[in-house]
């Protein structure tokens, strides 16, 4: 059974404690938005749904100190990071309630005979179940309902354990925007619960972000009752630097790439991938400014750098760094544990018998590479069993996206970092999950492209 309840990683002193949704309640809760869809969701328009989903987005800047002030408290994240995942959660969905005609309009098909006309009419399929992660609060969440009560779906939210608190205050914000109950509703379900939601054959599809381990428990459940799942999971996304006109640029970008959400961040920069002429440079620049970089009260605003989310994520990446230490690499910093607390640290002479090759490290630790070429460099990047994000820096464009062309990813950013925007398809392949959000393609996943053809 999960227990919901707000523990600060900062001071460890706990909070918001909500009692646990019961199967009486959810049993309510889904019947109310399986009856949501079948006349709301119907009755309405998309110009209707898309206003409701604006006046989210609305009542998100409005609060966005007091909704800022919640996730510091429950997973740590530096309050001006908050803010700023605040203000890009309600650009999503201000996103989606600006295109959301456009997105869906009907899309004409040139017939080979000419006889007659045929279209695809896009339209919701049902009630979706979101299983979201604590990273990333309010964000993961705009991600996935923005674009689906857009589209029509209702949904069944279940938020992380550790997220109570922000999980209610979304919810209040949908029912205050003018969304009936059963559109969204949050529920503080159990892990048999939802294995029993999945099975209900109300429930027409999943979304989860989170671990590979969840993500393979919620697809073999949903195999079984066929249903469809999108699965954002981990991440080890390699910086590729191959050539700069400014190093100490470079450098800056890779910190910030590697320690934003102190670290916590599927997409983050992980692997730093340095051409063999600039890796002696980099690597003292680099490991100087992640070491630099020291935790502090997640309150104050020139903090970069929090706690992790939990002793237990702190526990999990102390056990990480001594066995890659074990296994041969060299480690800079003190990788030092104080409860959730952990100072940074950098690897370097991570070989690929070294379990920390293989593995995503979920916290403010960074492995350094050096690579004699270019086809190292790319070798060594996609010797991952991850494939969701990657960064390619160097000043030829034609070598960009050679490169770019070759990376086993989802997504290539070049020559920048957090460059995340609402129009930007995110997801990823391998065992980083597959389906995407965000963008067009984040409205196409749960939906029912019904071919309408016509003769005259």
């Amino acid at each position: 059974m999960s227990t919901y309840i707000v523990t600060n990683p900062a001071t460890g002193g706990t909070g918001f404690h909500p009692a646990a949704t019961t199967d009486a309640e959810l049993s309510e809760y889904l019947a109310s938005a399986d009856a949501t869809h079948r006349t709301w969701s119907h009755s309405t328009s998309i110009a209707e749904r898309s206003a409701l989903l604006q006046r989210v987005a609305e009542l998100h800047l409005e609060r966005r100190e007091s909704l800022a002030d919640i996730i510091v408290r429950e997973m740590g994240k530096p309050v001006e990071q908050a803010l700023g995942e605040v203000d890009f959660s309600a650009a999503i969905y201000s996103y989606y309630a600006d295109n959301g005609e456009k997105f869906l309009a009907d899309e004409q098909i040139e017939l080979l005979d000419g006889e007659g006309s045929a279209f695809i009419r896009r339209s919701s399929l049902g009630t979706l179940l979101g299983i979201m992660p604590w990273n990333f609060p309010y964000y993961q969440v705009a991600r996935f309902a923005g674009p689906n009560l857009v589209l029509g779906n209702t949904i069944l939210l279940k938020h992380s354990s550790q997220c109570p608190e922000s999980a209610a205050a979304i919810e209040t914000i949908f029912r205050e925007a003018g969304f009936p109950d059963g559109a969204y509703r949050n529920i503080f379900a159990s892990t048999e619960q939802v294995s029993g939601l999945i099975a209900d054959p109300r429930i027409v599809g999943v979304s989860l972000t989170g671990s590979e381990r969840a993500g393979a428990a919620v697809a073999e459940v949903a195999g079984r009752n066929l249903k469809k799942v999108v699965l954002e999971l981990g991440g080890s996304d390699p910086f590729i630097l191959l050539s700069t006109d400014d190093l100490d640029a470079a450098v800056a970008a890779a910190a910030a790439g590697r320690l934003d959400n102190s670290g916590q961040a599927c997409n983050a920069a992980k692997r730093f991938i340095v051409a063999d002429a600039l890796y002696d440079d980099f690597l003292d620049k680099f490991t100087t400014a992640v070491l630099g970089t020291v935790a502090g009260d997640p309150t104050l605003s020139v903090t970069e750098l929090g706690p992790l989310s939990s002793v237990s994520a702190a526990d999990t990446l102390t056990e990480q760094l001594a066995r890659a230490v074990a296994h041969g690499a060299t480690m800079s910093g003190t990788g030092i544990q104080d409860g959730a607390w952990f100072s940074t640290a950098v690897l370097t002479h991570v070989t690929p018998e070294n379990p920390a090759h293989a593995e995503e490290f979920f916290g403010p630790v960074a492995i350094v590479y050096r690579a004699a070429d270019e086809a190292q460099a790319i070798e060594i990047a996609n010797d991952t069993p991850f494939g969701l994000g990657s960064y390619v820096f160097t000043t030829d464009p034609e070598q960009a996206l050679r490169v770019a062309d070759q990376i086993e990813a989802g997504m290539v950013f070049v020559n920048g970092v957090g460059l995340d925007s609402p129009e930007l398809p995110f997801g990823g392949i391998k065992r980083s999950g597959f389906g995407r959000e965000l963008g067009r393609f984040g409205m196409e996943e749960f939906v029912n492209r019904k071919m309408i053809r016509v003769l005259p």
